[in-house]
């Protein structure tokens, strides 16, 4: 994939999804990362996609009358950049997205945010099976741990990097920050 002629799509990155993980998480970094990806962009005058999450679930931190549904300031969208939001995990989901991409020719995607196993996944999922050559950036996601239906806890590393070996190949490239900013 040519990283400089890729649209970023930055998901989720919102002040509320620390309040959701139930733990430990990963990828202390992602969101420094996430902000690296979104200066290299801003500076090559490309397209940057953001996707907020507007939850319907109550007492979510990601309802839109609270705080935590604002945006982390490392990834604060500036005039000029796209906005969509959402109410599901999947960013194509109830969203003019997928018509936004192609009727701006955009075929390519570079997907960062929060978290790995969910609207992350969901999305560079859909991306993939929509048809977009999509590269998903390993060290700019991250998620937190979780307890299974057995009741066994999976570390947020191991909840992240099956996910990323779920999705390589499959409905994405994975990469890492190095490897996009190497392109630039």
């Amino acid at each position: 994939m040519d990283f400089s002629a890729a649209t970023l799509l930055v998901v989720d990155v919102q002040r509320g999804i620390d309040e959701l993980g139930p733990g430990q998480r990963n990828n202390p970094q992602a969101e420094d990362n996430i902000e690296r990806l979104i200066n290299a962009w801003r500076d090559s005058a490309k397209r940057i996609v953001h996707v907020k999450h507007n939850s319907v679930s109550p007492g979510s931190p990601l309802r839109p009358e609270h705080p935590g549904n604002a945006f982390k300031p490392q990834a604060l969208p500036v005039t000029g950049e796209d906005i969509f939001e959402k109410t599901v995990n999947s960013a194509f989901i109830g969203t003019g997205l997928e018509q936004h991409l192609k009727e701006n020719n955009i075929s390519s995607l570079v997907i960062v945010g929060l978290t790995t196993d969910h609207c992350v996944s969901t999305t560079t999922r859909m991306a993939g099976n929509l048809g977009f050559d999509v590269a998903l950036v390993s060290d700019a996601t991250a998620t937190f741990a979780k307890t299974g239906p057995d009741g066994n806890v999976y570390d947020a590393e191991q909840v992240h990097q099956i996910n990323l070996s779920s999705l390589d190949g499959e409905f994405c490239q994975v990469v890492t920050t190095e490897n996009v900013l190497a392109a630039f």
